[in-house]
């Protein structure tokens, strides 16, 4: 009988050609009682080692999980679900929308070694929130995160938004032509409105969708019904939090509590995927 917060029939069908075997050593037996094992520390924020028994033992899950976030699986995995729905046409570049929130970091996040990169270098800072880290996010325009950041909690939306904007390219159907990574029109908050981003923008051919701030020269036009959709990227951050894991950020690596939303990420594809 299938657990709550464990991948549907479907669902692993579509997950499981994408998952890397390793090419020495022993095959997994059974993956997805893996995976489902890291969806359920993933879902309920829980430690490892209280992981029910029949995910098996809780080293394994873990190991497996860790693993999996040294090679870049979790990063590689979202990729292929995103060209898979650009492929079949459900990827929409008409607008893109893009957003900042914080996340309140654990206690136990902190103290990451120097081997590490320390403390300093794992997207951790102090904010109105506390103890915190930013997650940068931009999603096409049905809502579905493309592209996912961390910065320090202190960070501006504005100190990373070049980034948010030149990563997360999808290879063509066949891998014919090049990469497609602009949308035709990009919407953001009061918070990007700058002539520094609306400069970049505009150099690279996208329309600008962002209101002006106070003291700044009103716009000729704005299109106020587009910028009503923006409310699809925060409804993206709220369901990206509905998972324990990105909710409350337990990790002390940047890259290992990355792959935590990395993995939220996938799961609102596959669920977008077997319900339309």
């Amino acid at each position: 009988m299938r657990q709550r917060h464990e991948l549907t029939d479907e669902q692993w069908a579509r997950l499981e050609p994408l998952l890397p075997t390793p090419k020495h050593g022993p095959q997994p037996r059974d993956r997805r009682r893996l995976l489902n094992g890291i969806l359920w520390i993933h879902a309920t924020g829980t430690q490892w080692r209280d992981l029910p028994e029949r995910y098996g033992p809780w080293e394994t899950v873990a190991s497996q999980f860790y693993r999996w976030v040294r090679a870049g699986v979790w990063q590689t995995v979202l990729a292929a679900l995103q060209q898979q729905a650009d492929a079949q046409g459900q990827l929409n570049w008409s607008a893109h929308f893009v957003d900042g929130t914080s996340i309140r970091a654990h206690q136990h996040a902190a103290g990451a070694r120097r081997v590490q990169g320390g403390q300093d270098q794992q997207a951790l800072g102090r904010s109105r929130g506390g103890f915190s880290t930013k997650l940068h996010v931009r999603t096409e325009r049905s809502g579905k995160p493309l592209v996912l950041l961390l910065t320090a909690g202190e960070r501006h939306e504005q100190s990373v938004f070049e980034p948010l904007m030149e990563v997360g390219a999808l290879k063509r159907p066949g891998g014919r032509g090049r990469p497609r990574q602009r949308p035709k029109r990009l919407v953001g908050d009061k918070g990007y409105s700058s002539r520094k981003v609306r400069r970049y923008l505009r150099r690279r051919s996208i329309g600008v969708t962002i209101p002006t701030k106070r003291n700044e020269r009103p716009q000729r036009t704005f299109d106020r019904e587009l910028y009503r959709e923006r409310n699809k990227v925060e409804r993206c951050i709220n369901r990206l939090k509905q998972f324990r894991r990105v909710a409350t950020r337990y990790e002390k690596l940047a890259v290992t509590f990355l792959a935590m939303v990395t993995i939220a990420a996938i799961l609102i594809w596959l669920i977008s995927a077997t319900t339309s």
